[in-house]
């Protein structure tokens, strides 16, 4: 039949349904199609599945423990015998010193010796003072580095920079770099956990676990330092395991047909993912949180036996669990804000400071014998460190003398997996102000965090407004003195 294309063409019904069925048989298959698409649960990618590190490693978990308020390194770690030598005397201006401490040597600052013994311990003769009597007989097992420098002389951006890199806010945790660098083991608990101090969080709070830019699956999950660890774990009344989990494919499903018509944004898929680890959690978070079946030595080991040690030595134990079930990285933080019940010791150093070793030598030398007897030690990475240092001289009344904020001359150790037990990295001047010779930065410890982790800081990145972000920004020194 032939058309002619100027009149207009007006088919009949049969003809017009023989002209087109091809056509509506494709817009009907395309139709079916979707629907099954729509219907077929979509796959998310699990952002916490374990990835391959940059290059091999013996560290397959971290322990990082936050001692917070500013541990006087001269008092503990970072023996100077000089200060009884000079005792009462002025210190002289040292060259190369700015801000606030060079300030207080301008102004007569007294030297201020240690009231506290030093004691020889091991083959490598660390010095180490005696408010750690049973950390110190661990010292040939530790790594130091000495003279670390901060940005800050401030408690707030100290507290970010050790934990972030920046001390400014909005950057992510080193725990959650390294959880997006690895992943993690265990699907049915969070990669990062997070157990501070029972009386109260450190300066900052959540700031100090948080992933910044990084997807929130990264952040660190704050368990409770008092059983249950987790709260809300059981289903309420009446709701089985069944049910529950019906609940959870609809919540799925729903949440799905949301994210897919937003796919430049991966929110949904991170709620999605925290939804079915807090459902997988209900099988396992409360059977290793639980230390009621830990045997009496081993509580003993801790010092649960004893009110003053026990809340740390709760952490310092279920730290010891979460690492055992391939937890990739736990924050352990003692020390409550400012004052009293932190390292923030401004004045009575001399009853102060004891009260918090006290509180905290027993738990993590228990911890570092747990883990070694267990052969944990060997792939767990543990690294204590606070915010800054203390001064060597007196700050406050003299009868009830303190120390102040000493950014130059943060004393850190490491110990386990990849670590050179018993070696040393940096060195203070003779009264433990500031760094002889190099000065270590802060992003020098986390390049050696991430280095013994198995991650290559240059190549841990994330683009952020137009910029590759990392831990370490511009890049640290690896302390290669310290790598086994």
């Amino acid at each position: 039949m032939s058309i002619d294309l100027l009149e207009p063409w007006r088919p009949s019904r049969r003809e017009l349904l023989r002209r087109s069925w091809n056509g509506l048989g494709s817009l009907a298959l395309a139709s079916l199609l979707a629907d099954e698409a729509r219907s077929a649960p979509r796959e998310l990618p699990n952002p916490l599945a374990p990835k391959e590190p940059n290059f091999p490693a013996k560290a397959k978990r971290c322990i990082f423990v936050f001692a917070s308020g500013g541990v006087s390194q001269v008092d503990t770690f970072d023996y100077k015998p000089a200060l009884a030598k000079y005792a009462g005397q002025r210190m002289p201006e040292l060259p190369n010193v700015e801000g606030e401490i060079e300030a207080f040597l301008r102004n007569g600052a007294t030297t201020l010796p240690s009231p506290f013994e030093f004691r020889q311990y091991g083959e490598s003769g660390r010095a180490i003072s005696t408010l750690f009597e049973n950390l110190g007989p661990l010292a040939d097992k530790l790594a130091f580095v000495y003279g670390v420098k901060g940005e800050s002389n401030n408690h707030s951006p100290a507290t970010m920079q050790i934990n972030t890199g920046s001390p400014f806010q909005g950057n992510p945790s080193v725990g959650a770099w390294v959880t997006y660098g690895l992943g993690s083991e265990n699907r049915n608990l969070p990669g990062y956990v997070v157990l501070h101090d029972p009386r109260g969080g450190p300066v900052n709070g959540p700031a100090v676990w948080q992933s910044g830019y990084l997807p929130a699956t990264y952040q660190g999950t704050p368990f409770r330092p008092s059983e249950p660890a987790v709260l809300h774990l059981d289903s309420p009344p009446g709701v089985d395991r069944a049910r529950s989990r019906r609940e959870l494919d609809l919540l799925r499903r729903l949440n799905e047909q949301h994210a897919a018509e937003r796919p430049a944004r991966d929110e949904l898929d991170a709620r999605i993912a925290a939804y079915e680890l807090a459902f997988r959690m209900q099988t396992e978070a409360a059977a290793t949180t639980d230390l009621s079946n830990e045997p009496d030595s081993v509580r003993k080991l801790y010092g649960m036996d004893d009110p003053v040690t026990e809340p740390f030595a709760r952490q310092c134990l279920m730290a010891r669990r979460l690492v055992e079930k391939d937890v990739r990285f736990v924050l352990l933080v003692h020390g409550w804000e400012n004052g009293q019940f932190s390292w923030d010791h401004h004045k009575e150093l001399e009853t102060l400071l004891p009260a918090r070793s006290r509180e905290i030598d027993k738990p993590v030398a228990g911890l570092l014998t747990d883990l070694d007897q267990r052969g944990l030690l060997q792939d767990t990475l543990v690294v204590w460190t606070s915010e800054m240092g203390r001064t060597p001289f007196v700050q406050g009344n003299p009868q009830y003398p303190g120390r102040n904020h000493n950014q130059w001359g943060m004393a850190s150790w490491f110990c386990g997996a990849g670590v050179k037990a018993g070696a040393t990295a940096g060195q203070t001047d003779e009264f433990g102000l500031r760094a002889a010779g190099e000065t270590l930065r802060i992003r020098d410890l986390h390049a050696t965090v991430l280095r013994l982790m198995g991650l290559d800081q240059m190549a841990l990145t994330f683009l952020h407004q137009g910029r590759f972000k990392r831990l370490t920004d511009t890049g640290g020194r690896v302390l290669e003195e310290i790598l086994a």
